[in-house]
């Protein structure tokens, strides 16, 4: 983050504001028409400790991200536990989002899955009605070796055409060792029902690259990660899906709002103090950490589903030092 500090102290501001679209109410979901601009939550799905879907205590952090900034929540992504989810759950899962979300929150719903017939049936069964106003689709990794960009190209375009929702390609390379490449994303960025990228790399350089090429098309691209938000929206994204949002809601959304009104000094040092925390919920203890935290600061996180296992006590107390030290207060129970 260090350049970013040397940009503000010069009084040198990129001039890249006009890329980062104003947060607007939905109003359409037809093809290339939906703004995704805005900070998202990949939201934890919620368990008994028996092992099953608590439907129910979904409302209980419904009543919390309702009440702050977030322009939409991401069901069955990576923090959700997408992959420990059956079809059926995941259909009910949806559902219940769109009903307990506010009527203009834009839902995106986690769709990919490892067969191309498969990722557009669930993507047709969550479109149908609206329950999603997109669908999230990650790469099909399961035989990574034979993915080439050709095979990946196909999918996609196979999934975009019997679509009834507009897609979002998801790029998650720590999870499913496979990275799409920046020529696939541009051509895949030119057919009319793909509007966007959930770029996960951590790449800013990638992410710069594909903004450029595509300035001219209504292409956006969402950044998967709290810790890196501030860089993208400085390379031109238009916001980011963040597991960190989940916890810290008014927070990942105020970097966000802080960028658009231009206020870089501020933005700078809020996004720093995200970065360590973020790190603690994503790659260092993942969705039994997110979901740890959730607990600490009054949501429902709960059991993780196997093969997921809890975090231990040690670990515990690491993250309740990190957040701590930011000045993120949790409960020390």
């Amino acid at each position: 983050m260090q350049f970013l500090g040397k940009m503000v102290l010069s009084g040198r501001t990129p001039n890249l504001f006009s890329r980062c679209r104003p947060v607007r109410s939905l109003t359409t979901t037809s093809q290339g028409d939906l703004d995704i601009s805005g900070v998202y939550p990949p939201i934890a799905t919620p368990f008994e400790e028996d092992g099953s879907v608590a439907y129910e205590k979904l409302k209980v952090n419904f009543d919390v991200w309702n009440k702050t900034p977030l322009k939409g929540y991401v069901v069955m992504g990576s923090n959700g536990e997408a992959v420990s989810l059956r079809y059926e759950e995941k259909v009910k899962l949806v559902k219940n989002v769109r009903a307990l979300a506010n009527p203009d929150h834009v839902i995106i719903a986690g769709t990919g899955c490892h067969s191309t017939a498969e990722t557009i049936d669930l993507t047709r069964q969550v479109g149908k009605d609206q329950s999603a106003n997109a669908a999230l689709v990650i790469t099909p990794s399961f035989y990574r070796g034979r993915m080439t960009d050709s095979a990946l190209q196909t999918h996609y375009e196979a999934v975009a055409d019997a679509s009834p929702i507009p897609v979002i390609l998801y790029s998650v390379p720590a999870n499913t060792n496979l990275d799409l490449s920046v020529d696939v994303i541009l051509r895949l960025a030119q057919h009319k029902n793909i509007i966007g990228l959930k770029d996960s790399s951590g790449d800013i350089g990638k992410i710069s690259r594909i903004v450029y090429a595509t300035k001219d098309q209504k292409f956006q691209v969402l950044v998967g990660s709290a810790g890196v938000l501030l860089p993208a929206l400085l390379m031109g994204s238009v916001g980011g899906i963040c597991g960190l949002a989940n916890i810290l809601a008014n927070e990942v959304c105020q970097v966000f709002d802080l960028f658009r009104n231009n206020q870089l000094k501020a933005a700078i040092s809020l996004q720093q103090r995200l970065v360590l925390p973020n790190l603690m919920v994503t790659r260092k203890f993942g969705v039994s950490g997110l979901k740890k935290v959730m607990d600490m600061v009054g949501l429902y996180g709960g059991p993780t589903r196997p093969p997921l296992l809890p975090i231990e006590p040690a670990e515990v107390e690491q993250l309740k030092q990190v957040f701590q030290q930011e000045n993120f207060m949790v409960s020390r129970s």
